[in-house]
Formats: C-alpha cells, structure tokens, sequence
C-alpha cells in the first residue's frame, strides 16, 4: 500500500525542533510498517531528514515528490 504524508499537515504555522518527537510520531502512526511512503510538502529539511531516518526498516520504500523534481527514491527495499 502507498502512504502519502504531507510534512506541512504536521504542524502549524512553523514547524518547531522541540515538537520533533511528537511529529515522528504522527508520521509513524500514519505509515504504518511495510508499506510505500511518498512525504510530500513545504516543510524544514532537518524534519524531512529526522522523519527518513525514522522510517528506514519500517516502510518498504520512500519517496520524496514535488512539482519541481518529480519523484525521487529515497530507499526502496522492495524484493521485486
């Protein structure tokens, strides 16, 4: 299954370090284990990188997308 997260609907207004636990958390809780994740969304690269690491043995793959670069492979340890 694909899973899309937009980082931006992870908090509000602007995202803060001190809430960085509490936004891995929600992205946990919403990928789920062994699925597709494809994070998406205006958001802090030290958010996007904390979430990646998170989510490194528990999603099959991830995929970061854009308008601008399209979709770029993040991991993919997808046996096929």
């Amino acid at each position: 299954m694909t899973i899309t997260i937009n980082i931006a609907d992870l908090y509000q207004g602007r995202a803060k370090i001190k809430e960085l636990d509490k936004y891995v958390e929600k992205v946990l809780a919403i990928a789920g284990e062994g699925n597709d994740v494809v994070l998406m969304g205006p958001g802090p690269i030290w958010l996007y990188l904390k979430i990646g690491h998170a989510l490194h043995g528990r999603a099959r793959s991830l995929t970061y997308y854009s308008p601008v670069s399209g979709k770029v492979c993040i991991f993919d340890h997808n046996p096929f």
